[in-house]
């Protein structure tokens, strides 16, 4: 089993060690000072610019303040003109992205065992932090007064968003297609915030009420959609622990566990449905984080993944709906022509297409370095069927 990172640095003339944390794989840092109350923004900037790390040993407060001071350093910055190619424009906005997150991930805070902030006015962020990473480390006998706490280091701005995801799981989201419901995402599964693709598929005529399979199924709202219209089963796949934990939370809550079953796999169950429906990552580049796993599809391999067993898996008549936004034509990093392609390829055919605009704020963002590609998309849902099949309604131009 391999042993967690490590951060090693220098305190009070003595060498310390602990546990390094982190949810997107960020390497531990190589140099850590010590900071509190009275650092300064500009030194606690220039320092994490350099690739210098601060572990915070003041109050927790002051901390938050430091981070935003260091965070308006940052937006002072004079911004590179974006490129006339919108492809070269999107990969710089990710580098600037990424740029920005190494930076603010350099103020480091402590945990203890508990997975609690030994810091003055630190709020209570178990709970969180035990969701994120797992349960604390078993109770041990008392450590000797005057003893230092701290077990992990963790960024404070990764503290932060463990703290807002567990919000969110509290408060859950709500789904209009639901009723009004709420979808309550656990820490690292793509939250259903952006409503339209649940429409779709809400609103998309079924062709059987019998069995469905929802692949990829996240916090399982398609799949609970699905049985709220009525489909009598369900098998809902993914392959991520916290996916497949989240889905059987919310279906319990919803009230139709007893209609979805949540199996771990990797794209398809055995047998074959009637209606599959998937909504892969819609953007073929690589993740950075556990929740960019939803967004971005290295190489296309769900999409391609889905669309290639699509046939194998559905009955004669048999429908897939694939959710895609078409986000990554407009940034130059999939050719419409190329969809078409596979979908021909993979022996299927297009029944319908439905679509719909996105309503999202940042659509209308014309700060936004992406705002055109953003302003133009559409997302929609594709009705396929197999080619071979015994399908009445057909229109192959895929142009809905």
């Amino acid at each position: 089993m391999n042993q967690p990172p490590v951060v090693e640095w220098t305190e009070a003339d003595q060498a310390r060690s602990a546990r390094w944390r982190s949810e997107n794989g960020a390497p531990p840092p190589r140099r850590v000072v010590i900071a509190d109350d009275r650092t300064k923004a500009d030194d606690a900037y220039k320092l994490a610019c350099e690739g210098t790390a601060l572990l915070w040993r003041g109050d927790f407060h002051n901390a938050r303040q430091l981070l935003t001071a260091m965070t308006r350093r940052i937006d002072r910055r004079p911004r590179r003109t974006p490129p006339a190619d919108v492809t070269q424009a999107f990969h710089q906005h990710r580098a600037a992205q990424n740029q920005r997150a190494r930076i603010l991930g350099m103020l480091l805070v402590p945990l203890d065992a508990a997975l609690a902030v030994p810091l003055h006015r630190a709020p209570d962020v178990r709970e969180a932090c035990a969701r994120a990473y797992g349960p604390a480390e078993p109770a041990r006998e008392e450590a000797a007064e005057g003893a230092d706490p701290t077990a992990s280091l963790v960024s404070l701005r990764e503290l932060l968003g463990l703290i807002g995801a567990n919000e969110w799981r509290r408060k859950g989201v709500e789904i209009p297609a639901l009723g009004g419901d709420r979808i309550h995402p656990h820490y690292g599964v793509f939250s259903p915030a952006r409503g339209e693709y649940v429409d779709l598929v809400a609103e998309a005529p079924l062709p059987s009420r019998q069995l469905a399979f929802d692949i990829g199924t996240g916090t399982g709202v398609l799949a609970s959609v699905l049985a709220r219209r009525g489909v009598r089963r369900i098998v809902a796949t993914d392959q991520d622990p916290r996916a497949l934990a989240c889905a059987r939370e919310n279906t319990q809550r919803l009230g139709v566990a007893g209609q979805v079953e949540v199996v771990e796999a990797d794209l398809f169950p055995a047998g074959r449905a009637p209606l599959v429906v998937c909504n892969p990552p819609w953007v073929p580049a690589k993740p950075t984080s556990p929740v960019e796993h939803a967004v971005y599809d290295p190489g296309n391999r769900m999409l391609l993944g889905f669309l290639s067993g699509l046939g194998a898996h559905l009955t004669p008549d048999g429908e897939g709906w694939l959710i895609l936004s078409d986000f990554a034509e407009h940034l130059g990093l999939r050719a419409h022509t190329a969809l078409l392609d596979a979908i021909a390829a993979a022996g299927l055919t297009v029944l319908e297409r439905l679509d719909i605009t996105p309503r999202h704020p940042r659509a209308r963002d014309t700060s936004d370095p992406l705002h055109v590609a953003r302003a133009a998309e559409v997302t929609s849902l594709w009705r396929l069927g197999r080619a071979d099949g015994d399908v009445a309604d057909s229109r192959r131009d895929g142009e809905g």
